[in-house]
């Protein structure tokens, strides 16, 4: 069955990777939008949690349309993704822009580059952060990741990312591995940061949800500088990754508790999300839980 499921993901995504990426975006906003109308839990869903973070601020017919719209971009941006992994750096920069605020230092004889930890999140294409290290070699790319629990989905799904040149930890058995990479320096670390996890309870637009401490915790424990990194959609099929706050760790010469750390990484990511609402699709997910 492993197999079966392997070699039919893998003729899919072929078949996609053939495609003109402006038509698999397309593709992707018409799955998108044939979600919206057969998915009427998930829709009722992101109507309520875009309701309860915009209360008073977007009219209902505002929310409907931010919800729809939110639903083609996660089709156009899953689809990209699945296009995106199998193209060179040079076919992919027509579709891509960096923001021009860049807090990385260039390489220096003698000298070990630093590690810099990234609070990513479900921002457009986010598998693109994947690709930095395509725009700075001297650094290596590495982000963590939960594993699919259909082994051949999983073996697919990681066959793509690979390509990225990026390494990847199973964050449940991979600890050590993880460790060793950042004790060598010049690693880019990217972590989820809205996702729930029962580390921490924390305001998030007004309402508390269950917040993970990874990206405050190994900033801390690694002496790292902290940035929240976003990537914005301009266009059909284009993205742009850019750097958000950057978090300050310590506070009058004393580290500053991880709790007080992501909660500002969560103001971070609300300014990011009212900038453009149907960008992030957690919108989707239960995100606020009891």
């Amino acid at each position: 069955m492993n197999a079966i499921t392997y070699w039919s993901g893998r003729m899919v995504v072929g078949f996609v990777q053939l495609l003109p990426l402006v038509f698999v975006a397309h593709c992707g906003r018409g799955l998108g939008a044939l979600a919206w109308r057969l998915s009427g839990r998930h829709r009722r869903l992101a109507i309520d949690n875009l309701t309860q973070a915009f209360r008073g601020e977007k009219s209902p017919e505002e929310i409907r349309a931010i919800a729809r719209e939110t639903f083609r971009r996660t089709g156009e941006n899953f689809l990209c993704a699945v296009k995106t992994s199998a193209m060179s750096i040079e076919e992919l920069r027509p579709h891509l822009e960096i923001g021009e605020n860049n807090p990385l230092p260039e390489k220096k004889a003698g000298v070990a580059l630093p590690n810099f930890v990234f609070a990513i999140g479900h921002f457009g294409n986010f598998e693109l952060f994947a690709r930095f290290k395509s725009l700075r070699p001297d650094y290596q790319v590495a982000t963590t990741y939960r594993g699919l629990k259909q082994p051949g989905l999983n073996r697919l799904l990681q066959e793509m990312r690979n390509r990225s040149g990026a390494l990847f930890f199973e964050r449940r058995f991979e600890g050590a591995e993880l460790r060793g990479a950042l004790n060598r320096g010049g690693l880019l670390l990217g972590l989820l940061g809205d996702q729930s996890s029962k580390g921490l309870r924390a305001p998030f637009f007004g309402r508390d949800c269950h917040t993970g401490l990874a990206p405050a915790v190994l900033a801390l424990r690694y002496e790292c500088d902290l940035y929240t990194l976003f990537c914005f959609r301009t266009a059909l099929a284009k993205w742009r990754l850019e750097l958000g706050d950057k978090i300050e760790t310590h506070e009058n010469g004393r580290p500053r508790t991880s709790a007080d750390i992501m909660r500002e990484v969560n103001r971070s990511y609300e300014k990011a999300i009212r900038r453009d609402p149907a960008n992030w699709f957690c919108w989707v997910h239960r995100r606020w839980k009891n």
